[in-house]
């Protein structure tokens, strides 16, 4: 089987399993495990049909990095739960779902299924790390329009997009890219940048939507090239673009570090990580099929288990 590697955007993988199933199912102490059983379910499914040898589920250490937040303080910021401390932000999970994710990393743990995150840093840029500098075709799997950056046809990175279900798959390519908002990849979080993203707390130039944004790309190529044009005065930017930007400048002087995913961190190799995929031991099988039964996993071990046996 030819090498291809798997990277799971881990967090919007088990809340779309946790939204998707009802927590109506649960262990025999009441415990939910809805989210635990959709992980498994998915990543026996996507390492089957996409032919995955290697598979990392990139973890997100720091959901809202400091350093992002000092950038722009608006980032990620209705997400964060509204209680008194000390420590970093805490993220607004339902009791539900924090419940279960320390048995989704026992889980994965028992199923030689490699778990990487990176200290100061979110799942997106493990996922940009790796993606830049795979050695074989890599699959992407996001709920996230975030990742779509990483997308490289030259080097066989795609992203398999779960925004629509797991029933309703998408594979995107450039192509695809370019088809659904007229810019390429590597123009995406530029494109991000000057719409904006409520869901990540980006405000974006007032006055600059999804179509404004892909113009100006098409027109300029990049953000710097548009406001290098848009100084110049006489770039071809219209008046009422300049105001824009202009009074956006402080914004879009530090959005896009926050933007673009890190592509440099110092991770783990593939062999260090156990990426590769390869049927469970005696003993860790034991004991997820122990699992199984004592915590309701039903057959979704048994799902998980023949997917990483065809290895």
């Amino acid at each position: 089987m030819p090498h291809r590697l798997m990277l799971l955007d881990t967090a919007s993988l088990y809340f779309r399993a946790f939204y998707g199933l009802p927590d109506s199912i649960r262990r025999s102490d009441g415990t939910p495990v809805n989210a635990v059983r959709g992980l498994l379910d998915m990543i026996a499914r996507l390492t089957t049909d996409y032919g995955a040898t290697h598979l990392i589920a990139c973890w997100d250490n720091d959901w809202r990095p400091q350093w992002r937040v000092d950038l722009i303080p608006t980032y990620k910021a209705h997400r964060v739960a509204e209680v008194m401390t000390d420590a970093a932000d805490i993220e607004v999970v339902p009791d539900a779902l924090e419940a279960q994710i320390p048995m989704i990393r026992h889980v994965l743990d028992l199923a030689g299924i490699a778990v990487v995150g990176a200290d100061e840093h979110e799942a997106d840029d493990v996922v940009g790390t790796y993606a830049s500098h795979a050695e074989f075709p890599v699959d992407v799997v996001t709920g996230d329009r975030d990742l779509f950056q990483v997308i490289d046809d030259a080097r066989q990175v795609r992203v398999i997009y779960t925004a629509r279900g797991m029933r309703n798959l998408e594979v995107l390519t450039e192509v695809v890219v370019v088809g659904k908002y007229l810019v390429l990849p590597q123009q995406y979080a530029d494109y991000a940048t000057l719409r904006g993203d409520a869901s990540d707390g980006l405000p974006g130039v007032a006055g600059v939507g999804e179509k404004t944004a892909a113009s100006l790309l098409g027109q300029f190529g990049t953000l710097d090239n548009l406001l290098a044009a848009a100084a110049d005065g006489g770039g071809g930017v219209s008046a009422s673009v300049r105001a824009r930007l202009e009074a956006a400048a402080d914004y879009l002087m530090v959005a896009p570090t926050v933007v673009k995913v890190v592509r440099d961190l110092k991770l783990p190799t593939l062999e260090e990580a156990g990426a590769q995929l390869h049927p469970v031991g005696a003993d860790s099988r034991a004991e997820l099929e122990r699992l199984a039964v004592d915590w309701n996993l039903g057959s979704s071990v048994k799902r998980l288990l023949a997917a990483l046996d065809q290895r």
